[in-house]
């Protein structure tokens, strides 16, 4: 598991923070998962009413990630899941994935929280679910980075940026 050595990121001061989700439909029980440490992290930091938007699957967020950081939103959370089958498919949708959601961050300013599963089987993806019995939560981590780093951008805007 790759969890080691992730940062303990506290958040404080976001509640004045717009931020959006956006979620794809794929491997629901995975995405309800994620979905919801994605909302726990929100309502901890303070975020009370999150933009939430469902699209079909994971080649369509960077799309909708784009609308949301171009329509005021502070932050962007980007949630999804591609499972490994036999065909190349798998590595086009992860890279198109990838690179949109990373255009659309640098392109418009606003982070992205990067919560698109990309798994080899399905056992893979419930364990970073934050489903119960998950090792991970990759939602709540997506959702807690995003709003973070939008924090550290504010600051910087401020000329009040800490290490």
């Amino acid at each position: 598991m790759s969890g080691r050595g992730a940062p303990e990121l506290r958040v404080e001061g976001a509640a004045d923070l717009r931020v959006g989700v956006v979620a794809s439909r794929w491997h629901d029980m995975v995405m309800d998962g994620l979905l919801g440490g994605a909302l726990r992290a929100l309502g901890e930091c303070g975020v009370e009413s999150p933009t939430v938007v469902r699209v079909p699957g994971s080649f369509e967020l960077p799309v909708v990630a784009a609308r949301l950081a171009t329509t005021g939103h502070d932050a962007v959370v980007a949630l999804g899941v591609v499972i490994r089958g036999g065909t190349p498919h798998f590595d086009y949708v992860c890279r198109a994935a990838t690179d949109g959601l990373l255009r659309v961050s640098l392109d418009t300013g606003v982070p992205v929280g990067f919560g698109v599963l990309t798994c080899d089987d399905e056992d893979q993806a419930i364990a970073r679910s934050g489903l119960d019995g998950s090792v991970e939560d990759k939602g709540y981590d997506a959702a807690t980075a995003a709003v973070a780093t939008a924090l550290t951008l504010r600051d910087l805007r401020r000329g009040s940026a800490t290490g």
